[in-house]
């Protein structure tokens, strides 16, 4: 790659680069919160969703309502929210990723902020490159000697003054 021909764009740009049907990352938030919250009844309701994303009611009812309005969702007002298989499948990849991430992190020895910093990746992130992460997790999950090794470079370069 010529990294003199490589074009930059702001965070925004790359945004705006995306596809226009794209989610927002709140829009992404909120899929992701209902599918863990629906995952063991089959359905999650509006005060439960707002309660988790600390959010107003109001709120999550005016985003559940977008969401279905683009098929992720089945909602009628005070009802339950149920997944149609679209956004099933979708909030299933959200939490996926979320959890690749976290772990990743994990991995790499972050301590602190790990939820906060998995929020400002998740949105930002190509799925090719969660795969990629996934596959690393998984490589040293079942190489624990390579784990292990990581583990002790990690502490001697934490331990060394720059």
């Amino acid at each position: 790659m010529d990294r003199d021909k490589v074009k930059f764009y702001t965070i925004r740009g790359y945004a705006l680069l995306r596809r226009e049907d794209a989610l927002t990352p709140s829009m992404e938030d909120y899929l992701e919160m209902a599918y863990r919250l629906s995952r063991d009844r089959g359905f999650t309701r509006i005060g439960d969703l707002a309660c988790s994303l600390n959010v107003q009611p109001s709120s999550a009812s005016k985003m559940v309502r977008k969401l279905s309005e683009m098929d992720y969702l089945k909602y009628e007002k005070y009802g339950v929210i149920e997944f149609t298989n679209r956004g099933r499948e979708l909030g299933n990849y959200l939490l996926q990723r979320h959890e690749a991430i976290e772990e990743f992190l994990m991995l790499i020895g972050v301590k602190e902020g790990i939820l906060e910093e998995t929020e400002k990746i998740e949105h930002n992130i190509r799925e090719e490159t969660v795969d990629r992460i996934k596959t690393l997790v998984e490589f040293m999950r079942k190489n624990q000697k390579r784990m292990l090794e990581f583990k002790e470079f990690l502490e001697k370069r934490l331990n060394t003054p720059t």
